[in-house]
């Protein structure tokens, strides 16, 4: 998702229609929700304090206090029910709280000061005035817990996806949402915007780390952390659960490089926000597998649409058509084909993809609502969003009947996450937001990610209390450890509580000399660890050639390039020629293309991934406290040439190849 503090750029993109528009859209004609006019004038039944209507009794079924409290409701009220916008926009216009159907924090949209008692208080304060509305319905509040819940300060923060699809574990994946789930909730949201069931076929996009990895399967066999976001069916209720969203539907992982979005004030966006070209078998099987699984199996909540466009180039029409605009994959294949029941949500101001060199706004929201998205995240124009819907209504161009089913859809959420009965934080786990079992399950998760690509024998496990020099830019950086989605939406430069890895070191020998750039002396004897790899980043500046941003601090960051820096180079080089045996470690959100020449200088080298706040779990498997046990979730290649690479290719030639892992004992 694409969530910034501001409006995002317009992207330049649309999509095809193709063979799969055709198949399906008899099947999309088919769908018509048996519920009332949402044309028709609601009568004036305003519940009161003494009357209990149908849609607030607890005992009846959830369809039936859905259709009794839809046939109470104006167009109006439906409207805002579609309606998600982010909680700073309202804050200038708090009478519009009790309007809506649901608020958000964009990445960094925190609360002052960013606390877990902090958030739960301003959950409850924007619940209270949604309470004051005639119907009483109660806010959904989502956030981006994509890897923890972590726009709070001193939440537990996870590895990546990329990560947790090396350890080949679902049940790690469904423990780590729960705990995902229970500090998010414990803090007021109830709605989290994960997981990402992307297949990442390049990892020159800035979202490969959201990926489980490049295979389908693989993707769809780490889909427990759905079960661990929602809990077994009916528990959404819990105030251990949220709900997931799966996302983005469909085809993000498979974009061309070379045809993303290009806007004047940002630069280029090589892939992301681009177009997937390919027929339409590679697109059922890449693209559509792993939301089989995701609503069939583990009952996802709520699909969210991709920023992408789709064009099935097998009937060399070339049509393109934006995901947000696909009414032949979202009403015909998910709601029809796959009977999907749950809601559809929009991207952070997804519609503006939808033709944008030719379609005006309100043909933008009618184009998105026709294609059977249900809640719209329109953060700061949420008002011109609800205003063209309702004149799309009233002009014939949108259905009273899709209004209806969309609306269904959301109250039925609503009632499933029992807000009806306790729209206020539950606040009995709140303070075991970032506790000593949460941070624990995370060092565990961090040890079993970890991927031993190269090993000379004898070189690890390293011995406890022997002389260690460690350096690179990555050994004492907790913000480069974390990664994106961290605190802000291209991660953060705040004090993260937290391990680094040079922390974690220390803490298995006494003997330690650090020095980032590997300039302080080489004691004798000593054995090296390099710490190098990425700085932080989310979608689009990820983008391998995207543009620079400026970070929390100020600093403008440079693109990403999955090379190593000319500085984590240099200390490479020292080291391993001035230490009796040189380890590096790898903190990044994919492969990082290591020289062969620098390769073969280096003793032994470990994919660290971005292990999150507890930098210790890398070192754990380092000193053979445990073994180590990963596997590659993608191929990682030997030269930024052979881009985009995956297993499978006619020509396959990586560096180490997907599934690739060395495993060693614990002592």
């Amino acid at each position: 998702m694409f969530q910034n503090p501001s409006p995002p750029p317009r992207g330049l993109i649309r999509r095809p229609a193709g063979k799969l528009a055709i198949s399906v859209a008899l099947a999309a004609l088919a769908i018509t929700p048996v519920v009332p006019s949402a044309m028709a004038k609601a009568p004036d039944r305003t519940p009161t304090a003494a009357a209990k209507l149908p849609y607030q009794n607890a005992s009846l079924p959830v369809s039936k206090r859905v259709a009794d409290l839809l046939g109470r409701m104006t167009l109006d009220e439906k409207i805002g029910q579609m309606t998600q916008a982010e909680r700073g926009a309202v804050d200038a216009d708090p009478s519009k709280i009790g309007t809506l159907g649901s608020l958000l924090s964009g990445g960094g949209s925190v609360p002052t000061p960013n606390t877990p008692t902090a958030w739960a208080d301003m959950v409850d304060r924007y619940q209270k005035a949604a309470m004051t509305s005639r119907l009483k319905i109660p806010l959904l509040y989502g956030v981006d817990s994509v890897h923890g819940h972590s726009n709070v300060l001193g939440a537990t923060v996870f590895p990546h996806n990329i990560a947790i699809g090396a350890t080949r574990d679902p049940s790690l994946a469904r423990r780590t949402a729960e705990v995902t789930a229970q500090e998010t909730r414990a803090t007021g949201p109830q709605w989290a915007f994960a997981p990402c069931v992307c297949v990442a076929r390049d990892d020159r996009w800035g979202r490969t780390y959201e990926s489980y990895g490049e295979s389908p399967d693989l993707v769809t066999k780490m889909e427990t952390s759905i079960d661990g976001l929602q809990g077994a069916p009916g528990e959404l209720d819990d105030p251990n659960h949220v709900l997931a969203t799966v996302k983005h539907f469909a085809g993000d992982g498979l974009t061309t490089y070379g045809t993303g979005s290009n806007d004047k004030t940002t630069g280029t966006y090589p892939i992301d926000q681009g177009i997937a070209q390919v027929d339409q078998k590679t697109f059922d099987k890449l693209a559509l597998q792993p939301y089989v699984a995701a609503v069939k199996k583990h009952h996802a909540g709520s699909v969210m649409p991709s920023y992408s466009d789709v064009d099935w180039t097998e009937d060399g029409l070339g049509n393109r058509i934006n995901a947000h605009a696909n009414k032949a994959l979202i009403t015909g294949w998910l709601k029809g084909k796959m009977k999907y029941d749950g809601l559809l949500i929009s991207d952070y101001n997804g519609i503006d993809h939808i033709k944008p060199e030719s379609y005006t706004f309100d043909q933008q929201v009618v184009a998105g609502v026709n294609a059977g998205i249900d809640m719209f995240m329109q953060p700061w124009n949420y008002d011109q969003f609800e205003a063209s819907l309702k004149t799309a209504v009233t002009t014939g161009k949108v259905k009273p009947g899709r209004i209806d089913d969309a609306v269904t859809r959301i109250l039925t959420k609503k009632f499933e996450l029992g807000l009806f009965e306790h729209p206020y934080t539950n606040r009995t786990h709140l303070g075991e937001v970032g506790s000593k079992q949460h941070r624990a399950l995370a060092r565990e998760v961090v040890g079993k990610t970890q991927v031993l690509l190269k090993n000379k024998p004898g070189a690890l496990p390293l011995k406890a209390n022997q002389k260690t020099y460690v350096a690179g830019s990555n050994a004492d950086s907790m913000t480069n450890q974390a990664g994106g989605w961290t605190l802000s939406w291209q991660g953060g430069d705040g004090p993260i509580p937290g391990t680094t890895i040079l922390d974690g070191i220390k803490s298995n020998t006494k003997s330690v000399t650090y020095s980032a750039d590997a300039s302080a002396p080489i004691p004798k004897g000593s054995v090296g660890v390099v710490v190098v790899g990425e700085t932080p980043y989310a979608e689009g500046f990820g983008d391998v050639g995207g543009p620079q941003w400026t970070g929390a601090d100020g600093k403008l960051r440079p693109s990403q390039t999955m090379q190593l820096n000319a500085k984590d180079k240099a200390a490479i080089d020292k080291v391993c020629a001035a230490t009796s045996t040189c380890v590096v470690l790898v903190v990044s959100g994919r492969p990082v293309i290591i020289p062969q020449t620098q390769l073969k200088k280096i003793d032994s080298v470990v994919a660290a991934w971005q292990p999150g706040t507890e930098g210790a779990g890398v070192a754990d498997p380092l000193f053979g406290h445990t073994g180590y046990s990963g596997r590659l979730p993608v191929s990682w290649p030997k030269t930024l040439n052979q881009e985009p690479i995956n297993v499978g290719d006619r020509f396959y030639d990586p560096a180490f190849a997907y599934g690739w892992g060395l495993t060693t004992r614990a002592h």
